[in-house]
């Protein structure tokens, strides 16, 4: 009896993490080997707040959810310890929060993801990895887009000086004067 109670509390498992994969837009595969509790506790923190998640599943139930989803794209890499790590909207700030970790610890390795439901090599996910957030990008496009205004607006004030310089500056009219007329309140 006990033996089919555990048999559905594993398949229970594979549901949900075969139902949490569908759903998400980044799966990792990483191998968190020789890490320490201090540094666990920083990473999962850092994922948090990346709105992403970390959990530590057996290869077993891994590959069983993979498979749910008829992934086996993934199969190969599911040797060793496994946390699995997830986001379900932007998937850029979780993966840069795993990437910076595996900068600062040689143990901790990415072995494969998924991204949008496809299976991704390693090296796209450390290139997309590597690349600046949208705050980022946007802080860059405003500043040079600032610096040309600025260009521009230094350009035009030469202009004008120059003008005046030389007394070819228009004379400003005034514009006419409306008349004012009173209006007959009801």
């Amino acid at each position: 009896m006990a033996n089919k109670d555990v048999i559905a509390m594993k398949e229970a498992k594979v549901k949900e993490l075969a139902d949490h994969i569908k759903d998400a837009k980044l799966v990792l595969l990483v191998d968190y080997r020789g890490i320490t509790v201090e540094a666990d506790t920083k990473l999962r923190k850092d994922i948090r707040e990346a709105n992403g998640e970390l959990k530590v599943i057996k290869n077993n139930i891994i590959k069983r959810a993979l498979d749910a989803n008829n992934e086996s794209g993934l199969d190969d890499v599911l040797e060793g310890p496994t946390a699995v790590v997830s986001a379900k909207e932007d998937y850029l700030q979780s993966l840069k929060a795993i990437y910076k970790f595996t900068k600062d610890h040689e143990n901790y390795k990415i072995k494969g993801g998924m991204l949008d439901g496809k299976v991704t090599s390693v090296e796209e996910l450390i290139t997309l990895a590597q690349l600046p957030s949208r705050e980022e990008l946007l802080a860059k496009l405003a500043g040079s887009l600032l610096g040309t205004i600025s260009k521009l607006a230094v350009a035009l004030d030469q202009v004008k000086s120059k003008k005046e310089a030389e007394g070819d500056a228009p004379v400003a009219e005034e514009a006419p004067k409306a008349e004012v007329t009173e209006e007959v309140k009801a």
